[in-house]
């Protein structure tokens, strides 16, 4: 009888990985659904991709980065041993984050640009102040 191993939990690679295909899917504009599709694979696939939850091959990679139009180093930013949750592209892995970013890049007036910036810091600076502590 075959031994069961514990599942394995993504490694730190795996993990930056994932979030550039999140990343680059979102930014071409992809649904899962369609990257699902031109990979032959279900979008339950797809999203155990982008959670890091499921290790990406490298052919299947070369075949995610001919999709998305990107070279495959694209995908694989931030696995030189740097932490990926601190990358620009974590944050923007997040569909927030980047709708945000998207929105904020179609103002091109610099002063409600400006404007917006200082906003977001101060409602940052409330909520991550202690209680008791708030402006």
């Amino acid at each position: 009888m075959p031994v069961k191993r514990p599942p394995r939990s993504p490694s730190i690679l795996d993990i930056a990985v994932a979030r550039n295909v999140r990343f680059w899917r979102m930014a071409k504009g992809m649904s899962q659904a369609r990257l699902a599709s031109r990979l032959d694979v279900t979008f339950q696939q797809v999203q155990k991709y982008e959670s890091g939850a499921n290790r990406i091959g490298a052919g299947r990679l070369v075949k995610i980065a001919a999709i998305l139009g990107v070279p495959v180093s694209a995908l694989l930013i931030g696995t030189e041993g740097d932490d990926p949750s601190r990358s620009l592209l974590a944050l923007l892995s997040d569909a927030r984050s980047f709708r945000l970013a998207r929105a904020f890049a179609a103002i091109e007036n610099r002063t409600v640009r400006l404007s917006l910036v200082n906003l977001l810091e101060r409602i940052a600076a409330t909520v991550t102040q202690p209680k008791g502590r708030r402006r």
